[in-house]
């Protein structure tokens, strides 16, 4: 069925206005820098939404009212098509790619520090959740060990065992009592006791 090739969209974030920037040539190896833009005077105004469709994640760029595509960043490892500028935390450089592959640097404001930062806190959780390999991954990627074959403990024909009891070997090997001590038995051993006397006959 046609609806379940349909890839789920999910709106992780939106601000329903920003303003986007000519950004100079880079001046730092360090990075951007807000106060080298003009940024009293804005190129684009208009609603920023990050979705998630399937594994991917776009940033789109869009008009407030009818919804036209203005730009869209395809937010992918190694997360470096957004970059935050060194002296504030409202203003960002976003690299866009159009028909072609041909890349250009734009820079992109938020109003509020508020929005700025929930904007971050959703692309973290983005590049979070693709890090992170699920469990099931997991279980395909090992292959499963087969199980070992039953051992078989049946006699052979004309094989026999010996089973040795505790106790039984130490008692055959061990004199009893009787033939060691002295009463009845002639043949003593050094402590043996003499004999008594014949009746009748005093001592």
């Amino acid at each position: 069925m046609d609806f379940l090739s349909d890839e789920i969209e999910s709106v992780l974030f939106v601000s329903r206005e920003v303003m986007v920037y000519q950004v100079p040539p880079r001046t730092s190896a360090s990075g951007y820098k807000a106060a080298d833009w003009n940024v009293e005077a804005f190129l684009w105004k208009g609603r920023l939404r990050v979705l998630e469709i399937g594994t991917r994640c776009d940033i789109r760029l869009e008009d407030s009212s009818t919804g036209e595509l203005f730009a869209q960043v395809n937010y992918v490892s190694p997360w470096s098509q957004v970059e935050p500028v060194l002296d504030s935390s409202r203003y960002f450089v976003l690299r866009v790619e159009g028909e072609g592959g041909k890349r250009a640097y734009i820079g992109m404001g938020f109003q509020e520090r508020g929005e700025a930062f929930d904007f971050q806190v959703a692309l973290q959780s983005v590049a979070k959740r693709s890090s992170t390999p699920s469990s099931s991954a997991n279980n395909t990627s090992e292959p499963s060990k087969p199980a070992a074959p039953p051992k078989d403990y049946s006699l052979k024909e004309g094989q026999t065992f010996k089973i040795n009891i505790p106790g039984r070997e130490n008692k055959k090997s061990t004199p009893s009592s009787t033939s060691s001590g002295g009463g009845g038995g002639g043949g003593g051993g050094l402590f043996s006791l003499p004999p008594p006397p014949p009746p009748g006959r005093k001592r």
